[in-house]
Order: C-alpha cells, then sequence, then structure tokens
C-alpha cells in the first residue's frame, strides 16, 4: 500500500474502532508492508511504533490477547498539544522567517535541528524533547528538505522566443545537413591528488588518500576543459587549456574539432551554426570572439552562424547534459592527479546511446587583456538577424 491508502484506511475506520481493534488494524497494515511498515504506518498514522510494535506481538500471540481490558474513549494521557496550546503556534513563529519568529531569539543564525528546537521551547517553559519536537513538525507539515537550483534570476522579456529561434535554426541546419554544434566551458579543475566528488568502487576500507589542502601545486595548477558538441553525429571534442580561458581558446578549440572531426563528418558543409552562453569566453558582447570568429571562417571557408542562449539560462544549453555531466560521472571519486589521467578520463567518457569523445590537451599561451583594435573590428564580414541581432548573427568568410 502507498502512504495515501494507509492514511484513507486509518482515517476511514478509526472512528468505528475501539482502541484494541485500532490497534490491530494498524500492526496488520504494518505487517503486509513488511520490513519497515510499522515506521511508515506509525508516519501515516501518527501513532507510535511503541503501539504498533505491540498490536504485533498480539498477531503474533493471539493467546497474549487480553480481551478483557479496553480502554474507554478519551482515556490515557492528554496529548502535549492539549494541556500546552500554545506549543505548536511557539514552535512554528521558531522556524518560520523573521517576518514571524523573534529575531533576538539565539535560534536566528543557528541550524534548526528537533535538538535546538527542543531546548529554545524549554527556555520557553514547556517540557518537550527532541523526538516529540520530531513528531509535532511532521503533524505541522515540516520534513527535511535541501536547496533546489531553480531560480535563475530576472528572465528577459524574449526569452522563450530565443529559445524557439534556435531550435528553429537549428532544426534548418539539420535539413540541409550543415553541422550544429553547442560549447561552453566546463568548471575549472585542480590539477593533482585532490579530493574528486563523488564515490568509487574499490576493497573496503582502502579508501584513496588525497591531499587535506587544496592549493594549486606549481607547474600543475588548474586546467579548463572546453567542449564542443555535435548535437547530430552524438560526439565531442574536449580541448584541456592550461592557461586562460579566453575567447582565443575557445575558437582555438571549435578549429580543432573542425580539423580533427568536423571536416571528416561533414565534407560537404558551407554553413556552421554554433550555440553558445550569453557570457564567458564566447559571449556576445566580447569582441575577440568575433574576430577570432572571423579568422576561423576565412580558414574554413565556411559560412558560422551564432546563437546565444538568454542571460541566466546556460542549464539549456545541450553540451551541459550532452556531455559535461557524463565526464563528471566518469571521473567521480578519481582524484585528477595529472594532465594524462584528466585527458584519458574525458576521452573514456560515453553512453548508452553511444557518445564518442575526442580530447587533446592544450598548452598553448593565451593572454588575458588583448585589445581588438578598431581597424579588424571594422573587418569582421558579421550580418546580425532581424530578431535579436545581438545574439543572432552570421560571420561570412572574406573573399581572397
Amino acid at each position: 500500500m502507498d502512504a495515501e491508502e494507509i492514511r484513507s484506511i486509518y482515517e476511514t475506520m478509526q472512528q468505528f474502532l475501539n482502541e484494541r481493534d485500532k490497534r490491530l488494524l494498524v500492526a496488520t497494515m504494518a505487517k503486509t508492508e513488511g520490513y519497515g511498515g510499522i515506521s511508515k504506518v506509525s508516519k501515516e498514522t501518527g501513532l507510535s511504533r511503541k503501539l504498533i510494535s505491540k498490536g504485533c506481538f498480539e498477531l503474533d500471540n493471539p493467546a497474549e490477547l487480553d480481551t478483557t481490558r479496553i480502554r474507554k474513549t478519551g482515556a490515557g494521557r492528554k496529548k502535549i498539544t492539549d494541556t500546552d496550546p500554545t506549543l505548536l503556534t511557539d514552535l512554528e513563529s521558531l522556524i518560520e522567517p523573521v517576518t514571524r519568529g523573534d529575531p533576538e531569539s539565539n535560534l536566528r543564525w543557528t541550524c534548526k535541528s528537533t535538538r535546538n528546537l527542543s531546548k529554545e521551547l524549554n527556555s520557553m517553559n514547556y517540557k518537550v524533547s527532541h523526538n516529540k519536537v520530531g513528531e509535532l513538525l511532521h503533524q505541522l507539515g515540516y520534513s527535511l528538505q535541501s536547496n533546489q537550483k531553480v531560480l535563475e534570476g530576472s528572465d528577459h522579456l524574449d526569452r522563450d522566443d530565443q529559445f524557439k529561434y534556435i531550435n528553429e535554426k537549428s532544426n534548418e541546419f539539420q535539413q540541409f545537413g550543415e553541422p550544429v554544434i553547442s560549447v561552453d566551458t566546463k568548471k575549472k579543475e585542480l590539477v593533482g591528488n585532490f579530493k574528486n566528488g563523488g564515490r568509487e568502487l574499490i576493497p573496503k576500507g582502502n579508501p584513496e588518500k588525497v591531499n587535506v589542502h587544496d592549493f594549486p601545486i606549481p607547474g600543475l595548477g588548474k586546467v579548463n576543459p572546453y567542449g564542443v558538441c555535435d548535437v547530430f553525429t552524438n560526439s565531442a571534442w574536449v580541448s584541456v587549456g592550461t592557461d586562460h580561458d579566453t575567447a582565443a581558446f575557445a575558437v582555438a578549440t571549435i578549429r580543432q574539432w573542425w580539423c580533427m572531426m568536423g571536416k571528416s563528418n561533414y565534407p560537404e558543409a558551407k554553413k556552421l551554426l554554433i550555440t553558445a552562453d550569453g557570457g564567458g569566453s564566447n559571449g556576445y558582447r566580447l569582441k575577440l570572439w568575433k574576430a577570432e570568429l572571423q579568422k576561423l571562417a576565412d580558414e574554413t571557408k565556411l559560412e558560422i552562424s551564432v546563437c546565444h542562449f538568454p542571460p541566466g539560462t546556460s542549464k539549456w544549453n545541450k553540451i551541459e547534459h550532452r556531455l559535461f555531466a557524463f565526464i563528471t560521472q566518469n571521473w567521480r571519486g578519481k582524484p585528477l592527479v595529472s594532465h594524462e589521467v584528466i585527458v584519458n578520463l574525458i576521452a573514456a567518457t560515453t553512453t548508452e546511446k553511444g557518445l564518442r569523445v575526442q580530447c587533446k590537451l592544450d598548452t598553448d599561451q593565451y593572454p588575458v587583456g588583448l585589445k581588438v583594435p578598431d581597424e579588424e573590428l571594422e573587418l569582421i564580414n558579421i550580418i546580425r538577424d532581424e530578431f535579436h541581432g545581438e545574439w543572432n548573427y552570421t560571420i561570412l568568410p572574406h573573399d581572397n
């Protein structure tokens, strides 16, 4: 039975049953559930585990069942909320934000655990244990919950329209057999014997030892994995940069993808569509990004179209859940002790749908703070789309 069925049966039947029959009913439901049944039924009915356990014992030992003594309705110890009618209100005021809670309370800036709540209530002349606080919180509808990353900040008015525009343009390129790639930089990673998130199966009692402090190691430092995900061929290229994550590095990675994978996958290609975030090394405001794309267009003779995602929507970029998520899964629990290890782990990443990844270390220098001269900007052969030309544009190769 699911939780709703247990609650429904109990709430429907309890008004017709005496104390003994009620105990046997919930005990029967608990035994039906098997392992963990007592806890589950206790949680859904509000009855104590001790009472349900007693009912289970009586079902297993009918001879021990006392049929002569049945508690009258209303008998027994009164509920604490009956003797202290303001307890629930005061407990909820401790949990709610400062608009309802006491800003002078010591609990305002501490973890709201059942033990801390119990101490605070006891200081208010209530006599309540931390276990009882847990029961009362459940009665009030509270539960332990973690933070969720769902707030994206203020939405741009044309956010959804831009999503539709990107989708339509991608479909258009696909229909004509032209490549569409999703690009982005993965989180920077420390190189060395440092703790890496996640767990891996290893012999019991023999965890891998890693450094206590996460200070960059001279000569290794950090790496910037920049990825290019080919949506239609389910393949990807990742350049592991050892210098700065700049627009020059981003375009150099796209160039590597085209030379190593794209050209062979699309031998007849005349155009290329890039979908990218609105910020970072491939941001739509960066002059260097457009200047480097012009160089790439001149080299490859491709018409390079770019569609940027609106600000604050980077999680919708396909490379995040088509490539980066699986790289993180593949190297979970493994210290990234060297550049070679990082490259091999990325290259070994695959999925059930057959994702293929190639990876290479990029040790070139990409200095920051480079200025693009006005003369070079004027030479960029750019055509902006009518719909949000700052996000959607095409860079044409110069005629030789």
